[in-house]
């Protein structure tokens, strides 16, 4: 299913959520009691930003792949690995914030009907699956890097010895000594920097488990902390109507006692 047609489905489930909201004076006396954190924009705006995320996600994956293909190659260089982190840390952003609005949505809909909380289902699925996608592409352009690291130190390591066998022409043995030390503990901090710049990019990858876990935790979260808020109206709702029935009867009995 396109996202276009996510959003005009769960458009249409909102807007129907929108007008049974609004339904008040209904036999059901619970239809008076508003629904605590309802707002049928809210709802429609979680149900977009979920669907453009994923997307977004999708589309971090295939930068991802493209890369990945280009490790190890003449197209391998620092400014391809540099933008795999910054991909990497933009979208655990949008990661972090679709779980959130999931969890939030989730909640909003839990007295929705069935259809309406197979399409939650439906996005929530959608979300699992683009994430599990992007993670393992996370995890296997690193192993990448890792395997090419030493390679392109090598492919440099020519050139310097070049370079050290015309020093070695031109300047005394003393100075030769020098410049050798120096271009070695310089491939040793270019290395130690490579390396180092691989594991911030191994930081970046998600487990997917653990932020479904937490997504379900969130869920909970929110809805326990919403039906203590649903039950506390409920009772103010109650001892209104209580209220109400007492003045009734005192209104009643009044006028029973002046006639």
């Amino acid at each position: 299913m396109t996202p276009l047609r996510i959003t005009s489905e769960l458009s249409s489930t909102l807007s129907r959520m929108a007008y049974s909201s609004q339904t008040y004076g209904s036999t059901d006396q619970r239809t008076d009691v508003p629904d605590v954190g309802f707002s049928p924009t809210e709802l429609y705006s979680l149900s977009e930003n979920i669907t453009t995320n994923i997307y977004t996600i999708n589309t971090s994956w295939r930068t991802l792949e493209r890369a990945y293909k280009n490790v190890g190659t003449n197209k391998d260089n620092q400014g391809l690995r540099d933008k795999v982190h910054v991909t990497q840390l933009s979208t655990n952003q949008v990661v972090t914030q679709t779980s959130k609005d999931i969890a939030r949505l989730t909640v909003l809909m839990r007295r929705g009907d069935k259809q309406q909380k197979l399409q939650i289902e439906k996005l929530t699925t959608d979300f699992k699956d683009a994430l599990q996608r992007y993670s393992d592409m996370q995890k296997s352009i690193v192993e990448k890097m890792k395997r090419h690291i030493l390679l392109t130190t090598s492919i440099e390591n020519p050139m310097n010895s070049e370079e050290e066998e015309q020093q070695r022409l031109l300047q005394a043995q003393e100075d030769e000594h020098r410049v050798t030390q120096r271009n070695l503990e310089f491939q040793q901090g270019l290395l130690l920097e490579r390396e180092d710049r691989i594991k911030r990019i191994e930081g970046d990858i998600l487990d997917v488990n653990q932020i479904m876990r937490e997504l379900a935790a969130l869920v909970y979260q929110q809805g326990d902390t919403i039906n203590t808020i649903d039950n506390h109206i409920e009772n103010v709702h109650g001892n209104v109507e209580l209220g109400a029935q007492e003045l009734i009867k005192a209104s009643n009995y009044q006028i029973t006692k002046l006639s």
